[in-house]
């Protein structure tokens, strides 16, 4: 086994930032990539509180946050254990050097979680069995975390911490791939998706529950379109109803999104008789009042009036916190592993689709509104309004008929058939 570098801390393991130790000599207050001259526009003295600052920003963006420290985190602690040198040492070859780690973080035992069984189980960041990774990185997934890794530098030579970005002379324009979704369900499997939530059990009140939140989960994201942070940090509130030119009584959804975009998601009458069955299961009224701040999705033991507080009346509905979006993702993919798995039994033959299903994730969902509204013929413009791919304008509040016709295609076209 060859010898590790000097520097290397042999003995460190990999932790998260909070509570990772660095030693003075490799923390960066000495890194050979560290500004000389001119004026600093951050305090931090070394590699971590550099990192912090930068983090810093992203705060009030919980999604944004994670995913940034996340990559942040592993470039680091790679550094330090791999390589024993300081973050703000690394030069261009380090970080080609990163770029086939990642595709293969070994050894397994010292940077994946649950290595022994495979990796992919989370551990909370505070658990001795935390780790970095949850297994190779998809080139996908490689590229977005060079991406992330890009703004990080870029903004450390910004802001007089770094004298240069060791990233920059890898960007280089690719040729653009052809524009084509293949991280979808076809109808058919879609349709295996839908068949196993029918059959999940109800004997017990936590299995109706938890069927009951399971339908009405995939209903918004399907019929949505949204995202899954979105499923979880927008309310039921900001549902609302107007009339058209016709008279006719619209349910619209107000979703925050990504970007702190704002758009406006047609509520069609099965995205609306899904939730009045989901609150009533709950001992809600059947439809939302103004401004109720209940989660659009609930934990399980929620009711009316479980958590009732001042001021508040039955109709306003539970006063909970939503569910993070890592607990949504994890009902998602369990559903897509049962329903894996019921294809498997049936034999060899269906083997491919089980594996594809087993892959699938909460956006898949979210990818799969799209390609199903475009094959129905829904007018793709009102594909991308529903999915929030276009930032809305001031000039879109005043195009009601617009907006009417991209209800009555969305609601005609766009049903989930349970």
């Amino acid at each position: 086994m060859p010898n590790p570098p000097p520097n290397r801390l042999v003995a460190l393991h990999p932790a998260p930032l909070e509570t990772v130790a660095i030693p003075a000599a490799l923390d960066g207050r000495a890194g050979t990539n560290r500004a000389t001259g001119g004026h600093a526009q951050i305090a931090a003295a070394n590699d971590l509180e550099a990192i912090r600052a930068w983090l810093a920003r992203f705060a009030d963006k919980p999604a944004t946050f994670d995913s940034y420290r996340k990559e942040a985190e592993r470039l680091l602690l790679w550094s330090l254990v791999e390589l024993g040198k300081p973050l703000s040492s690394l030069t261009h070859e380090d970080c080609l050097r990163y770029q086939r780690f990642v595709a293969d973080p070994q050894p397994a035992a010292t940077w994946i979680a649950n290595a022994g069984a495979g990796g992919g189980r989370k551990h909370p960041r505070d658990d001795a069995r935390w780790r970095p990774f949850h297994g190779p990185l998809s080139p996908a997934s490689l590229r977005q975390a060079m991406v992330i890794l890009n703004v990080l530098f870029s903004w450390l030579v910004q802001a007089g911490y770094l004298a240069g970005n060791p990233l920059a002379l890898s960007r280089q324009r690719t040729p653009k791939a052809a524009p084509r979704i293949t991280r979808y369900l076809e109808p058919g499997l879609w349709q295996e998706v839908k068949d196993f939530i029918a059959s999940m059990p109800q004997e017990t009140t936590r299995d109706r529950a938890h069927y009951h939140r399971v339908r009405w989960l995939f209903t918004l994201l399907y019929l949505g379109g949204l995202r899954i942070a979105e499923a979880g940090g927008n309310t039921m509130g900001q549902f609302f109803v107007r009339r058209d030119a016709d008279r006719t009584m619209r349910w619209w959804l107000t979703v925050h999104g990504k970007g702190d975009r704002e758009r406006l998601v047609p509520a069609t009458r099965e995205l609306m008789t899904e939730l009045s069955r989901y609150r009533q299961h709950l001992g809600m009224t059947a439809l939302p009042s103004p401004n109720e701040t209940t989660p659009l999705v609930l934990p399980i033991g929620s009711t009316a009036g479980s958590t009732a507080e001042p001021g508040r009346t039955k109709t306003e509905g539970p006063s909970q916190r939503p569910l993070t979006r890592a607990a949504l993702h994890t009902i998602v993919k369990d559903v897509f592993a049962g329903a894996a798995g019921r294809l498997r039994e049936r034999g060899e033959a269906f083997a491919a689709r089980a594996d594809l299903l087993g892959q699938a994730s909460a956006h898949w969902l979210r990818h799969s509104a799209g390609s199903h509204m475009a094959d129905n013929q829904v007018d793709l413009r009102l594909v991308r309004d529903n999915l929030g791919h276009a930032s809305l304008t001031t000039t879109s509040l005043y195009l009601h008929v617009d907006d009417d016709r991209r209800h009555h295609e969305t609601d005609e076209k766009h049903r989930i058939n349970w």
